[in-house]
């Protein structure tokens, strides 16, 4: 059996209802994360991907688009349930699947690439793309913290790149910080993006298991692992271009537009 990229894609969002049918600079939000996917599958080899969804709207938009779709039922709360029922059955045990969310169209193919071989070639049950912020990345993101204290997530990992732990909180608190300013461009801090390849198996468990007491707190589902002593493997990428890690609200949406004016459209050509 192959390994397998799942997109998970929602209507029913509470702040950007229909977000995967939305257009950004003329391609819809799905059709650009759909291409991610493509091109990650080609670079990893071996390696499906299914458009997961349970409304038929965008059932339709997904075959529109060439791609294959399994349908889910509307009660799963979180991506990962839905990347596990969209993989069950198609992927073996020890297989490993990708939750590529559905609202991140700007993820380098070539980092979903490499959390497939993170876990084709480890140990771990998890693995999730971090990257180290300069100085000036992390004033953007205490900056940015003041008027959405929920958006970004830290990470502290050990020196083998295990997790340690994530938190919506920057972590870790920096003593004598100016000093660490004169000897270095960058800071201890690392910021996770949304990304995850699981082994089926863990997957299963997870989909099965109550959410953890910090996980409710945080409104972070990684934590259930953590807190269950499973392995999270982070693989230290470098900082996207188009740092956006999820588009979720219509602010969102015109950010990513703005963006790609600035910056150029990722969309393979």
């Amino acid at each position: 059996m192959p390994d397998l990229i799942v997109i998970p894609a929602r209507y029913g969002s509470t702040r950007l209802p229909g977000k995967p049918l939305l257009p950004i600079a003329g391609r819809t939000l799905l059709e650009r994360v759909l291409a991610v996917g493509r091109i990650a599958a080609g670079l990893a080899g071996d390696c499906a991907i299914v458009v997961a969804t349970d409304d038929g709207r965008i059932a339709d938009h997904a075959r529109d688009l060439g791609a294959d779709v399994v349908m889910t039922p509307s009660t799963l709360d979180s991506g990962s349930a839905r990347a596990f029922a969209a993989a069950a059955g198609i992927v073996a045990p020890d297989g490993v699947v990708i939750n590529l969310q559905g609202d991140a169209p700007f993820v380098p193919p070539q980092i979903v690439a490499s959390l497939l071989h993170t876990l084709r070639h480890g140990t771990a049950d998890v693995a999730t793309p971090v990257y180290r912020l300069d100085w000036q990345r992390l004033d953007r993101l205490r900056t940015h913290k003041q008027q959405a204290p929920f958006s970004g997530t830290t990470c502290i990992r050990a020196a083998d790149g295990r997790a340690l732990w994530f938190s919506k909180a920057i972590i870790p608190a920096i003593r004598n910080e100016g000093d660490l300013r004169t000897a270095g461009a960058l800071s201890p801090v690392w910021q996770h993006l949304g990304l995850y390849s699981y082994r089926m198996a863990a997957l299963g468990w997870f989909a099965a298991a109550a959410p953890g007491h910090y996980e409710a707190l945080e409104g972070l589902e990684q934590l259930r692992f953590l807190e269950a002593g499973r392995a999270i493997a982070t693989v230290e990428v470098e900082a996207p271009t188009h740092a956006m890690s999820g588009i979720d609200t219509p602010a969102d949406l015109a950010l990513a537009k703005e963006t790609i004016r600035r910056l150029g459209d990722p969309f393979p050509a």
